[in-house]
């Protein structure tokens, strides 16, 4: 694992890798550096046979600013106006999102400090996520008259959609209460319970065969934009296709005969 001055990796012994933002002067803003960087870790992630759980977490006062406003600003001077400029970056950011969904291996979002827009975003694309109770979160893009477009697509796929445009179109701001009321995070813990919180998860999933996470992670965001029957379908096959794998065969005759199953990941 290698570490960049704004995203730190850390991979511990149960397989855990923790990826932490580092760029507090910028609010960990998702600069064009910060998205080169965490698409490159997941995707070496995803990869790597050592890693079973991502971690993402963050180091200062926010989780993640959203986009580098300044920098995004700066883009502006092309002859175009910036439009090729902002469409390389919204391009990257949602390369970055659908590599989160797309990882085979688990990612928890550990957030302490404010989560906004595209940081808000990149929470909502985290398979799970543990907050601090000073935790907070908002799409306020329509207070400078953008609105939050991306950060709608794995917002609207995560909580009701009332909940959803209330945050989109006033911009307020979200206490992690009722982030978890409605579904944005999972759990709010007190900010010096956080980290351990998040590694007990994080640990207890690790302990499971990763060829099943994978499984039926894939199969989860999959069925998701399916319908009914359709869902039944594909999830009946892969449910077959599981069956007939070696972890499942161990696990089912290990909870037969009353012992820990012993995985292959395979």
């Amino acid at each position: 694992m290698t570490t960049s001055d704004i995203l730190q990796r850390n991979l511990d012994a149960s397989g855990i890798l923790r990826l932490t933002l580092n760029d507090v002067r910028q609010r960990n803003a998702l600069s064009e550096a910060m998205l080169a960087e965490l698409g490159a870790a997941f995707a070496e992630a995803g990869t790597d046979q050592k890693v079973r759980v991502i971690v993402l977490a963050a180091k200062g006062p926010a989780f993640c600013a959203g986009h580098d406003l300044k920098e995004m600003t700066a883009g502006r001077k092309g002859e175009d106006g910036g439009k090729a400029y902002f469409a390389k970056v919204m391009s990257m950011c949602a390369g970055v999102m659908q590599g989160i969904v797309n990882c085979p291996k688990p990612v928890i979002a550990e957030v302490t400090g404010v989560a906004t827009a595209a940081g808000c975003q990149l929470v909502a694309s985290c398979d799970l996520a543990i907050a601090s109770d000073s935790a907070s979160f908002s799409t306020p893009g329509v207070h400078i008259g953008l609105f939050c477009s991306t950060p709608m697509v794995a917002l609207s796929r995560n909580v009701a959609n009332k909940h959803a445009m209330e945050m989109l179109l006033t911009g307020d701001m979200t206490s992690a209460e009722r982030a978890a009321e409605i579904g944005l995070v999972n759990r709010v813990v007190a900010p010096d319970a956080l980290q351990d919180t998040t590694m007990q998860m994080a640990h207890k999933i690790a302990s499971k065969s990763s060829m099943t996470l994978a499984t039926g992670k894939r199969a989860f965001y999959a069925q998701c934009e399916m319908t009914l029957a359709d869902a039944y379908d594909y999830a009946s096959s892969v449910m077959v296709d599981n069956m007939l794998a070696q972890d499942a065969r161990e696990g089912i005759n290990a909870f037969i005969e009353k012992r820990a199953p012993l995985w292959q990941d395979a």
